[in-house]
This record gives C-alpha cells, structure tokens and sequence, in this order.
C-alpha cells in the first residue's frame, strides 16, 4: 500500500499499570478518540470503558504461559484497520516500549507506510514498588535501575544472571524482573552468583489494582515466598536495598510511636 491509500491514523498507547487514574490525559483522550481499539490482556475493563460507545473494540490478548494472539496477526489487524480509515489505537499495559512490543510494531507499520505516534504509560516495574512506598533509585542506596525480563524468546540464551548481579553489586542498581515468576528458581540461583543471599526483594502482583498482592522477601528466600505466597503472573519483582524502604515505610515514625503509646 502507498501512503496516500492510509486514511486512517495509529496510536500506540500505553494504559499503564491497571489503575484508570495513573492514565496520561494524553493516553485518556487517544482512547476516547478511537474509532478501533486493539487491547491487549493485562488493560483493565476500567480503562477500557474510557472508549467511545461506537468504538469497535478487538481483544488480542497476550500473557506469557497462555495462549496468545499471534503478533502477526495483531500487526496485519492494524494495518488493515488504518488501511480502511479507522482511527486505531493499540492499547497496551504498561508502557508499549518497556516490554510491550511496541517497537517491532513501530517497526512493521513504518515499513507499510504507516506513521505511527506512540503515547508513554506507567510502567508496572515503577508503579509496583512506589505502590509499597519505596524509590526504584535512592542516593544512599540505587545508582541505578534496570528493567529486564525473564522471559527470552524461543531460541534466544536470555539474560546473563550471573553478569548482571555482579554489575548490580559494583554499581549499586536495583533490578526490575519483568515476567520473571515461572523462572524465578533459575533466576535466583544465577543472581546468587553475585549479589548476597539478604539482599531484599519484592514481589508484587496485579500492581496498582484493587486485588494488588506483595510479598517481601530476599534473594536466598526468592522461589520459596513465590511458591509460599501463590504469587502467579502477571508480577514484578524488584530486587535491591531500596526495597528496605518499603519495612521503613511501614513503620511509624518516632513521634507517632510516641502517640500512639499514649493513646492506646
């Protein structure tokens, strides 16, 4: 097809984490414009009812471990949507550049013709620990962060565990595990390599969700709380000493120790 035969527009948008609030009023009004919605799983029915009354809506779920919709088929349905006029948001959870697949969309449309405008989300990594009171960076405590998954596809070796700890211990980075909880033995044991069996950790599931489950833990207990815990994708796990703020956060502070002592 040649750019003039694109009537239509494309949007992708990232719905973030679950909550309708933590939406961009940039992400709200694309939505609303819509006249086709392509929505992925993990975006919730609150966000969705954000859509015009008239809007087709498609559901082209993908979750690891289930059955998903083929990422071909997905990119063939927008580029046959912009093709007949529609204005077409792919919806997405999270943000659709931080393991959304959002560039090799960007990539697949541009190639047709297709100018593409992506709108950020809250990613999951983020707004799972800030959920809990605690900085994914600190200066006493994060240079850094990394955000990766645990997930590689077919074929591929994936992350190098044993590498990454150790570049987490001398730099100082909290790590955030995407789609890590069915390989979180392996990926805990490799992490082992390089970082200290106490180094805390955090679980979270469903972040930012009504139904929003955690779990703190360490390293050396990572697999066993998973397993304790029934914590099940889609969770986050974040790993690192800013996770400490989370136990600080919980606590009251000295003066309404003090007060509550009083009172009680």
């Amino acid at each position: 097809m040649s750019p003039a035969t694109h009537l239509g527009t494309c949007t992708l948008v990232g719905a973030g984490p679950g909550d309708p609030e933590l939406l961009t009023i940039k992400a709200l009004k694309a939505i609303q414009a819509a006249t086709v919605l392509l929505v992925d799983d993990l975006v919730s029915d609150a966000i969705v009812a954000h859509a015009s009354p008239t809007a087709r809506i498609v559901y082209v779920g993908k979750r690891g471990g289930c059955t998903s919709t083929p990422q071909a088929f997905i990119e063939k349905l927008m580029l046959m949507a912009v093709s007949e006029g529609e204005n077409v948001v792919r919806l997405k959870g999270g943000d659709p550049f931080i393991f959304g697949r959002g560039g090799e969309e960007v990539e697949h449309l541009r190639a047709a013709g297709v100018a593409v405008t992506v709108i950020n989300g809250i990613t999951a990594g983020l707004a799972g620990l800030t959920s809990l009171g605690a900085p994914l960076t600190h200066r006493e405590h994060a240079h850094g962060v990394v955000f990766v998954t645990g997930h590689a596809k077919p074929g591929d070796a994936g992350t190098n565990w044993r590498q990454l700890a150790a570049t987490a211990r001398e730099a100082r980075l909290t790590l955030v595990i995407y789609m890590g909880v069915s390989g979180a033995a392996h990926i805990g044991q490799e992490l082992l390599t390089g970082l200290p069996a106490d180094t805390p950790v955090a679980i979270i599931q469903h972040a930012s969700l009504p139904h929003q489950r955690h779990a703190i833990t360490t390293l050396g207990q990572l697999h066993a709380t998973i397993e304790r815990e029934g914590l099940a994708s889609p969770s986050v796990i974040v790993v690192g000493d800013v996770v400490r703020g989370v136990a600080s956060v919980s606590q009251p502070a000295p003066d309404q120790a003090s007060a509550t002592r009083r009172t009680g």
